[in-house]
């Protein structure tokens, strides 16, 4: 090792300490000037996409496709449940919320058939949960 040349990882830090400095100060000018004052969407919380279910390397496609207004059947599909489950809380009949519920268990179903992933990652049919909390009851007041 020669002495005196400088350790290139040490120039590369302080290279980028000062990229970072330039930026802080850029913002704060622009804080100053009141350029962030009438963004979009400020004082709301930011709404992050559940892309989970979508294979890594589809995920840029889908965006695109998604700010195109087309949404692959995943999503979807996702968004169908999120609508009937939604539906069957604020349904007053028993026969009608068996029908929704039907419904839900194929939307499910559906969703778990597009996924590709293993079975013991599927979403659950609501069914399952409903019997599972009835036998809890029936437990506690026997």
């Amino acid at each position: 090792m020669t002495v005196g040349l400088p350790n290139p990882i040490m120039i590369f830090m302080s290279n980028l300490n000062f990229l970072e400095y330039i930026a802080e100060q850029r913002i704060q000018e622009a804080m100053q000037r009141g350029e962030f004052d009438n963004l979009q969407g400020k004082g709301r919380p930011i709404e992050y996409e559940d892309d989970s279910f979508v294979p890594p390397d589809l995920r840029m496609a889908y965006k695109i496709l998604k700010n195109a207004g087309y949404l692959p059947p995943e999503l979807e599909t996702a968004r169908e449940i999120r609508t009937t489950m939604d539906m069957i809380e604020h349904l007053s009949t028993e026969e009608e919320r068996y029908r929704q519920i039907n419904k839900l268990n194929l939307l499910i179903t559906k969703m778990n058939m597009l996924r590709r992933t293993k079975v013991s990652l599927e979403t659950d049919q609501v069914y399952y949960r409903k019997i599972v909390e009835r036998v809890k009851v029936r437990r506690k007041t026997s």
